[in-house]
This record gives C-alpha cells, sequence and structure tokens, in this order.
C-alpha cells in the first residue's frame, strides 16, 4: 500500500466565505465542489489541496486530514491489525470513494480514502 496524497482538511463557517478567502490570499481554486465540501488547489500545481468542510454527509464527524491510498482495503487490514479506533466504517460512498475514518494517539480523525472510479 502507498500514501498517493495528504489533504488538509479545515471546518468551514461559510464556504463561499473561505474560498474566497484562499482564492484571494494565495489564489487556489476549487477543484471539487459537493456542497458540504470544497477541495481547493493552485491551478499551475494541483497536487497540493486544501478541503474546506461544513460537515461530513455520510460521517459523523469532520477529520483533521484525508489520506488517499493506492489500496483501501490493505489500509482498513492495517488499521484492524494495529487496534485502530474506527470513527466511520470502510463505506463505498455515492461520490466514487472508498474510505474509512480512525482516530489517531492525539485523538484526530483521519479519513482514509481510496478512489473507485477514475
Amino acid at each position: 500500500m502507498a500514501v498517493l496524497r495528504i489533504v488538509a482538511n479545515l471546518p468551514s463557517q461559510s464556504l463561499p466565505a473561505a474560498r474566497r478567502f484562499y482564492a484571494a490570499v494565495l489564489g487556489l481554486e476549487p477543484v471539487m465542489d459537493h456542497g458540504w465540501i470544497v477541495t481547493l488547489s493552485d491551478p499551475a500545481r494541483p497536487g497540493p489541496q486544501l478541503s474546506l468542510l461544513t460537515h461530513d454527509l455520510s460521517a459523523p464527524a469532520v477529520p483533521a486530514v484525508s489520506v488517499e491510498v493506492d489500496d483501501i482495503d490493505a489500509a482498513h487490514a492495517a488499521a484492524f491489525a494495529a487496534g485502530a479506533g474506527f470513527v466511520h466504517p470502510l463505506t463505498d460512498e455515492p461520490w466514487g470513494v472508498r474510505r474509512f475514518f480512525v482516530r489517531d494517539p492525539d485523538g484526530n480523525i483521519v479519513n482514509v480514502l481510496g478512489h473507485t472510479r477514475p
């Protein structure tokens, strides 16, 4: 299993205001917008990303970070073997990801995901 991408997740009270702020200050533009989560990046360098969330559509918490892996089932098995505290079960989401949430030793919630469609 390899980590493909790590994205910081920030809670937001107002996605429009947050989008304007990150556009004005850092030149970030939306690369994904589901209404409750917006992911921003620099159009010239799309790798570094920042997600803003008002809530999570199907999970009970807003994660601190999202980590995309190339083998979500292997990551889930490793988390289970490590005795990780699961916050959201392994789930196939309708927006094309398979994911689960775990709590790290400091209480941070980590969204571990893999894309299910291109």
